[in-house]
């Protein structure tokens, strides 16, 4: 890792692809506070590079953790202007953001955490405006939600499947939540240091919210807009893997009891 000559307070230009207009990267005074965006990916060469960029606009430090991609990821992303840290092989993205949080707390300037996904769903406007609540508002945590906007850009499927995991996740933890899987996450650096993520795949969500309700954070919703697009769909979890997502969580949970 780059940890030791990293300065995330340095402002690198953004390299310009071919064909590519220029876009202006933030400078350390003009970006969130002492912010740090952790970006999981997996095999996302074709849109990570426009992920990166955007969240310059208003993050200076980008951390991409390339989950063991078979494509040209890390390299994308790193010419988008953003700091890589490797996977050898694909852990899961459970894994991916674990490495992400550890990195972004090794720099000592890093107060807050945002973690937000490289398929392009997410909006970076939702991002900073989630950071500001949990500074002005002294959050420890800040979590997006679809459902507190009800523009009905939820697929039905998934609308159905999300609703069950409400109901489960205020059932196991006891938090008064609407949206239990969203990946676009703000974390003070106490709360980020609280979670030490065991469960590497797709059930790292509810392992986080499990950890937040046992430590009895200060927590926040903040409604965000998801970006449902061909590419994203064909990306995100099938249905079937709820299944997988319950029982991993009650492996967690015997292991917690042990």
């Amino acid at each position: 890792m780059r940890s030791t000559s990293f300065d995330p307070t340095s402002s690198v230009r953004v390299r310009r692809r071919r064909g590519v207009p220029r876009v202006r990267r933030v400078t350390t005074d003009e970006a969130v506070p002492r912010a740090v965006v952790v970006v999981p990916m997996h095999n996302e060469a074709t849109v990570v590079a426009d992920v990166v960029t955007e969240l310059l606009t208003a993050f200076a430090v980008v951390v991409c953790v390339d989950d063991g991609s078979s494509d040209d990821s890390a390299a994308v992303a790193r010419a988008a202007g953003a700091v890589v840290v490797p996977h050898p092989t694909n852990l899961g993205q459970g894994a991916a953001l674990e490495t992400g949080i550890r990195f972004a707390l090794s720099l000592p300037a890093t107060e807050y955490v945002v973690t937000f996904d490289a398929d392009g769903q997410h909006d970076v406007t939702d991002a900073r405006a989630m950071v500001e609540r949990a500074v002005h508002r002294d959050l420890q945590v800040v979590l997006g939600s679809r459902f507190l906007d009800a523009s009905g850009q939820v697929p039905f499927a998934r609308r159905l499947l999300l609703r069950g995991a409400v109901r489960f996740t205020r059932h196991t933890t006891g938090l008064a939540l609407t949206d239990a899987h969203n990946g676009l996450r703000v974390l003070r650096r106490d709360a980020a240091e609280a979670v030490r993520l065991r469960l590497h795949g797709m059930s790292h969500a509810s392992e986080i919210l499990t950890v937040l309700a046992r430590c009895d954070f200060s927590v926040e919703e903040h409604p965000v807009t998801i970006r449902y697009t061909d590419y994203s769909r064909a990306k995100g979890q099938r249905g079937y893997n709820a299944l997988n997502i319950l029982f991993d969580l009650a492996v967690n949970r015997v292991r917690a009891a042990a």
